[in-house]
């Protein structure tokens, strides 16, 4: 980062060249000494740097940092503690922390983790030979140089022989996700062994994406580490024996670093031939700006085991104590608590729309083109919208269609479709799609008392509002859609499926209902299709009908698949999804059972039952693999050829709306009522990161689903708030909309 206009240009005699980051204490810069020699230069805070206790705590850092010299450490070249801006000047390591290295890149393989694991036993057996104590090893005090992994940052470290510390006041400890359990429970009797505690946590936060132990926040983070066992999900065999041994809750059952090497050396595979043998290194991020991620994932809450309680009193006391240091010198998020990716357009994440900012509003808020909040909208209800050449179009119960800036979050205008003097609880609307500059909306208004219903179809011009056309539905209609520049309504006397342009509302042709049988309108992949279903008790009959845009004709498939199964195309297939008719037990979710794929031209079937039982709401087919989410939150990706599992994974979130894949294909999205959003790998299912929650309250409504605006993420709360996520830094602050 270059430097700000209040940074010094230079420290020590090292003129200072850029900024490489900042911290609780102070700030870090990359300088150059007279002989062109790179190092880099820690300053302490202007207003730490009067405080005794600070200048104590660097003091004590560069003792330490001196003490330890070895290659998987970074060597001080000089410092001044007693200056009235105390600094320290290390070795310059090229590279970029671990922290931000799985961030950016996501997880680690298995083969990448030997140089890894390997360095970092072999870093701490160095600084445990040499007398001290880390205490903070976290993916942030972590550099990835070109020759292995370099441990950094030992501002809270202490001397083995020392028994008064400054962790005595209560300041500082720690980051709680890597900490140890004595770290909370006394201080005072933290050794080497705790080191192999943190190595352990921080080498799961690798392979997995999460911490052991992580929470929803670091005072449960830490309840955890003292008394439950650790998350492990993702890790298996020798590997995971050993880790488990590193988590052991004892000092004394852990192993030491010597024994650790050669554990690991047995656990881990030798890379393959063509594998590199040290992390791969990336270039620095498109979005330079952006600030450090912050926050930390949940995981769902793991019942505590035999052991019993280590005096809870006494754990919140000293964790409360912890924590004041933690929060005030160590921000949250430092330490890599979330896993998540830069913004290369090469990398995981897409770059954001230009001019974006993390906005939050809510449906129906005023702005400045005199739009005003809508009669009756009280912000609880779940808007539905659709996003389209950088705008949204959103509509919902007692919401009239609007159009926001998808950048800034702005409403740009409201169109007054609703009767003269219908109230808003008596309406609902619905954004069907958009066409060439065209939104085609879905209007319901109930009459008074709730006696009877008129419905519409209506296109307004996208950019004002102003009606286009509008055509009358039949009140017994099962509901209408839009694709390929089409909608398909039911009108008149309910004998036909009407196809009309999107355009100009003109009729392209009409599909004849079948006697005795209800039509549902269906979209999917921007194709147009339409399912009857028999109204005779206890027949399963469809009649699935794949629709011509161009003239409004349909080909019928007679009884393809269950009826209500249908979730889209692939390889010119298409493809339904069956289930048990009842339910999963005490859950809302569904049981499938069986894939069906037919051949739209010659009706041919071929049908594959699913070698186990997946459960979940309706599922998700995007780029070639099926997901399933249960009302848990458990996500299951799977072969829509074989029906065989490809991965499965935990969140936290709640009855979550259907998933969503981001237009590469590499991340899929929940989110559940609250606002919370969870982000997984798509390969492997790996947890990336689980967002904070966004509303106030919970209302029952629609299950909120994730939409895209090139690279940032659109989605709504069950409070009626909408908002927009960085999937690089889900966790910024959202400025007003």
């Amino acid at each position: 980062m270059p430097l700000h206009k209040d940074d010094p240009r230079s420290v020590g005699g090292y003129k200072l060249i850029d900024r490489l980051g900042a911290g609780g204490m102070g700030r870090v810069y990359r300088g150059r000494s007279r002989s062109g020699r790179e190092v880099a230069v820690k300053v302490v805070h202007a207003e730490y740097a009067q405080n005794p206790v600070f200048r104590a705590r660097f003091r004590q850092e560069i003792e330490a940092a001196r003490r330890v010299s070895g290659a998987f450490t970074a060597a001080v070249v000089d410092a001044d503690p007693e200056a009235d801006a105390p600094w320290m000047a290390t070795q310059y390591v090229r590279g970029r922390s671990l922290a931000d290295r799985v961030r950016d890149q996501g997880p680690l393989r298995i083969t990448e983790l030997r140089p890894l694991a390997l360095g970092l036993v072999e870093a701490l057996r160095d600084i445990h030979r040499a007398g001290v104590v880390h205490r903070d090893l976290k993916p942030a005090n972590v550099l990835m140089a070109e020759d292995g992994p370099r441990v950094i940052d030992f501002g809270i470290s202490r001397a083995v022989e020392s028994h008064h510390t400054l962790t005595e006041t209560g300041q500082v400890i720690g980051t709680p996700p890597f900490m140890s359990p004595e770290q909370f429970t006394d201080a005072r009797t933290v050794g080497p062994a705790s080191d192999v505690f943190s190595l352990g946590a921080l080498l799961v936060w690798c392979v997995t994406g999460r911490g052991p132990f992580d929470a929803d926040s670091p005072y449960l983070t830490g309840y955890r580490v003292v008394h439950n066992e650790p998350a492990l999900d993702g890790v298996t065999g020798s590997v995971r024996t050993v880790l488990e041994r590193c988590l052991a809750k004892e000092p004394a059952d852990r192993p030491a670093p010597d024994r650790l090497a050669q554990e690991f050396a047995e656990a881990l595979p030798e890379p393959a031939p063509g594998e590199p043998r040290t992390m791969t290194l990336r270039l620095p991020s498109a979005r330079p700006a952006d600030p450090p991620a912050t926050g930390a994932p949940t995981t769902a809450d793991h019942r505590p085991r035999g052991r019993g309680p280590r005096v809870l009193l006494a754990v919140s006391g000293a964790l409360a104590a912890a924590l004041t240091g933690y929060l005030l010198l160590d921000p949250p998020g430092d330490g890599g608590g979330t896993v998540r990716a830069g913004s290369t357009a090469t990398g995981r994440w897409a770059p954001l729309p230009a001019g974006w900012k993390p906005w939050q509003t809510t449906a129906a808020a005023d702005a400045d083109k005199g739009v005003k909040k809508a009669p009756g909208y009280d912000g609880n209800r779940t808007p539905a919208c659709v996003p389209d050449a950088g705008a949204l179009y959103c509509a919902g119960s007692a919401l009239l269609p609007e159009r926001i800036d998808a950048a800034s979050g702005r409403t740009l205008w409201r169109s007054g479709i609703a009767p003269a003097g219908v109230p808003a609880d008596r309406y609902v609307t619905n954004i069907l799609g958009t066409y060439e500059g065209v939104v085609l909306v879905e209007l319901t208004v109930t009459g008074s008392a709730g006696t009877g219903q008129s419905q519409s179809v209506l296109a307004l011009d996208a950019t004002s509002g102003a009606r286009l056309w509008s055509h009358p539905v039949r009140t017994d209609s099962l509901g209408s859609a839009y694709a390929a520049g089409v909608t398909m309504t039911q009108e008149g006397d309910g004998g036909a499926v009407t196809v009309r342009s999107a355009r100009e509302g003109t009729v392209r042709g009409r599909i004849p209902v079948p006697a005795g049988y209800d039509c549902y309108p269906l979209a999917a992949g921007n194709r147009p299709y339409v399912e009857c279903i028999t109204r005779a008790e206890g027949s399963h009959l469809t009649e699935f009908l794949v629709v011509d845009p161009a003239d409004g004709s349909a080909r019928t498939l007679v009884s393809p698949a269950q009826q209500r199964s249908f979730i889209g195309a692939l390889d010119g297939r298409l493809v339904f999804v069956e289930s048990t008719d009842n339910p999963a037990p005490d859950s809302p979710d569904l049981v499938y059972t069986r894939i069906v794929r037919v051949d739209p031209r010659t009706g041919e079937r071929a049908l594959t039952p699913l070698p186990e039982r997946y459960r979940g709401g309706i599922p998700t087919l995007a780029h070639g693999t099926l997901y399933f989410a249960t009302s848990s939150g458990m996500v299951t990706a799977v072969s829509p050829l074989t029906g065989a599992r490809l991965w499965q994974s935990h969140t936290t979130l709640e009855t979550p709306g259907q998933a969503s894949v981001d237009p590469n294909g590499r991340t899929v999205y929940l989110a559940g009522g609250s606002g919370r959003v969870a982000a997984l790998d798509t390969a492997r299912g790996t947890l990336l990161w689980e967002s904070s929650a966004r509303a106030e309250v919970l209302d029952s409504g629609l299950l909120p689903t994730v939409w895209f605006d090139k690279g940032a993420l659109v989605l709504a709360a069950s409070d009626g708030k909408l908002f927009t996520l960085d999937p690089a830094h889900p966790d910024r602050k959202p400025v007003p909309g």
